[in-house]
Formats: structure tokens, sequence, C-alpha cells
């Protein structure tokens, strides 16, 4: 690496300056990324405004039940996450999924204690992945299995039709274009009882595309649903109960 360091020197792939060593981002952005650490949901891994102690949940938990049983997320989709997530699933910089995915085990340690977890990509249409040539969920996903020794599941769920891009979607319009759109590999249904599933995606905007991969392995009787991201849109702070 360092003698393609000296070929091609490193940037920041924040804001592409120039970097010294291949560390993916200068200070400046560094010091930008606005990292979602406690106090956070117990159970949605949103922020809090202010810390009220251990395993605090969001109002908005019981007002609507979520359809998993923990979230968590790096950080917050600003200018500098938004940057990554860009770079890595549009202009092929599949090297920023390794420091991406150890950023993502250590926001979601508490959701990869349990030895026989899956650790489960969202997946994309065959059309899109085609076009796109990789999947950026499935390349985090290996990285936090690789990480934590627990099993990658690739197949787990498939896309089983195509859908538009959610980007500049409402969030009932999100809702609608995703709705149908994923089934089980029939090979792991029987397997899957009573086991927890750790979902990874790279960005959570609406939550519409994870919820109906939730409902999916809901339906399939698991044990437990984890929601890893590396990035979130994040409000102003949930208050808690």
């Amino acid at each position: 690496m360092a003698c393609l360091d000296l070929i091609i020197p490193p940037r920041c792939a924040g804001c592409g300056a120039s970097l010294e060593v291949s560390n993916h981002l200068c200070a400046a952005c560094w010091s930008q990324m606005e990292w979602i650490d406690k106090p956070y949901c117990a159970v949605s891994g949103l922020p809090f405004a202010y810390d009220l102690g251990e395993e605090q949940v969001s109002s908005s938990v019981p007002a609507r039940p979520p359809v998993y049983d923990r979230a968590r997320s790096v950080t917050a989709f600003g200018d500098t996450a938004r940057s990554l997530v860009h770079q890595l699933k549009y202009y092929d910089r599949t090297d920023l999924a390794k420091v991406m995915g150890r950023w993502m085990v250590r926001a979601g340690a508490d959701c990869l204690d349990d030895p026989d977890s899956w650790i489960v990509p969202v997946p994309l249409h065959v059309l899109r992945l085609w076009s796109r040539r990789y999947n950026q969920a499935a390349m985090l996903a290996k990285v936090v299995a690789g990480e934590t020794g627990l099993r990658f599941k690739p197949d787990l769920l498939r896309r089983v039709r195509p859908t538009r891009q959610q980007v500049g979607l409402s969030g009932e319009a999100r809702r609608s274009n995703v709705e149908g759109a994923f089934k089980l590999s029939l090979p792991d249904r029987l397997t899957l009882s009573g086991r927890r599933v750790v979902l990874v995606d790279d960005v959570w905007t609406t939550g519409a595309t994870l919820e109906a991969c939730c409902r999916v392995l809901r339906r399939a009787e698991v044990g437990e649903i984890c929601i890893i991201t590396f990035a979130r849109v994040v409000g102003d702070g949930e208050k808690p109960i």
C-alpha cells in the first residue's frame, strides 16, 4: 500500500483533499462526522438530546412499535457521511467498505454478541446488481461478519421484483415501492426460527426498505431482528419516555 500511495497519493473520501497516509478522512472531515454515541434509544438507536441513564426508550417506540428489536447506526447522514456512502455506492470506492464496516461493528456491538446470529445484507434486484456490479450493503455485511466471526448469509433475502429508486420519493411512496419486493430463500426458512438476524444496509432514511425486509423475517418467526446501518437520517433528538 505504501508504494501505491507514492504513485497515487491518497485523498480524503469526504472532500478530496490530499492525505499523507491512507486513513480515508482528513482531520476536518473527521471532525464533521456526526457520530451516534450514547445516550440513544435502546430500541431505535436514535440519539437523545440528554441522558437519563441506560436502557431508556424513546417515546416514539410505544407509540409506533417497530418491526425490529434493536437498531444501531454509526453516524447521522450529514455531508461527510453522505460523501462516504456515495463514494462506496456510485464511484467504485469499494476500499471504503472495510473501514465503514469496522465502524459498524463498534456501533452495533450489542447486536453482535450472539455467536449463532446471521449477518444479512439488504439485497439488490438482479437487474440493479447487474448495472451497479456490486451490492454495497453486502460488502459492508461481509466486513461485519468477518470482523465478528458471525455467519454471512448474503442470499437469505431475495429482491424478487425491480423497484424504482427510493431517492426523491416520499415516505409513503417508498413504502408502497418496496411492498412485496422481498422474499426468503426457501432452503434457509426452516433454520430461522428463534435465530437472531442482523440486517445490514448503508443508509437508513425513512426505513421503508428495512421495514419491508423485517416483515418478511418476522413471518419466518426469527427470534430477534437487529439492524445496523452506516448512516441514518436523524431529526432534532428523540425524547425519552
